[in-house]
């Protein structure tokens, strides 16, 4: 069973996580396969729009640790970097459905999208400090310009999960429906943006955001300098070890 499934249908290229045994967590591979994905979608003229979905149970758990330990991302050509950078820059429509928990990136990839809905079961978390790490895919510039600077600094120096009712109040989702309907809410707002003329459509998307397109690129970069410094220290070792014990990590002294 692959991973990752693509499917292109009346201009829209579906993107699944499709590793429902290990809760849809990413590997390096399936980072390569959607920054692939997105790539074959931004000069593919038959594609209009995109969907990033998960299952109706969950959206992803983010990075897989133990692939994660084996191949850490600390290069910029990472295939975790060059998804982001993809998704960053994707020029088209780009729409999410999740449902369930959306853990790291499976969160802060949809500050990239353009439209979110929501299952009423999402459950929506940053916990990198509690990993000894720091934001990525720049949300820690995006987090606090779309929900305030309180918020955000809750939301990711705590990592505590927030659900779907307040990320809807905080911007990040645009509805919530029931978790079954959610796959399909997307595909028919996907549908409905491939059904519109492409030219304004993409226009309309970078005059939004060119006004931060490079802040964002530089962010990133900022980012993934200290996420991979941070790798190597005390803290980071200690959450990894922790995890792979099964114990609560001992943060005393670090």
């Amino acid at each position: 069973m692959n991973d990752i499934l693509i499917h292109i249908e009346s201009g829209v290229m579906t993107i699944t996580l499709n590793r429902l045994e290990k809760k849809n967590s990413i590997t390096s591979a399936m980072y390569a396969a959607m920054a692939g994905a997105i790539g074959q979608a931004d000069t593919d003229a038959s594609v209009r729009a995109v969907v990033i979905q998960g299952h109706v149970s969950i959206f992803s758990a983010g990075n897989d640790l133990g692939d994660f330990l084996n191949a850490p991302h600390t290069t910029q050509d990472a295939p975790v970097h060059q998804f982001l950078h993809a998704i960053s820059v994707f020029p088209k429509p780009l729409v999410a459905a999740v449902c369930g928990p959306a853990v790291g990136i499976g969160t802060t990839m949809l500050f990239h999208c353009d439209l979110v809905y929501a299952g009423d079961n999402a459950a929506f978390s940053m916990p990198f400090v509690n990993l000894g790490l720091c934001p990525e895919a720049a949300s820690s510039l995006l987090a606090p310009q779309m929900m305030g600077y309180h918020r955000a600094a809750e939301a990711l120096l705590l990592g505590e999960p927030f659900m779907a009712e307040a990320a809807l109040e905080l911007g990040l989702v645009n509805r919530i429906v029931v978790p079954t309907e959610a796959n399909s809410l997307a595909q028919a707002q996907a549908r409905k943006l491939a059904a519109k003329p492409m030219g304004p459509l993409v226009e309309t998307k970078r005059l939004m955001k060119s006004g931060q397109a490079s802040r964002v690129a530089q962010q990133m970069g900022e980012e993934a300098l200290s996420f991979a410094r941070m790798l190597r220290e005390p803290a980071a070792r200690e959450a990894f070890s922790a995890f792979m014990e099964k114990r609560k990590p001992d943060f005393s002294g670090l």
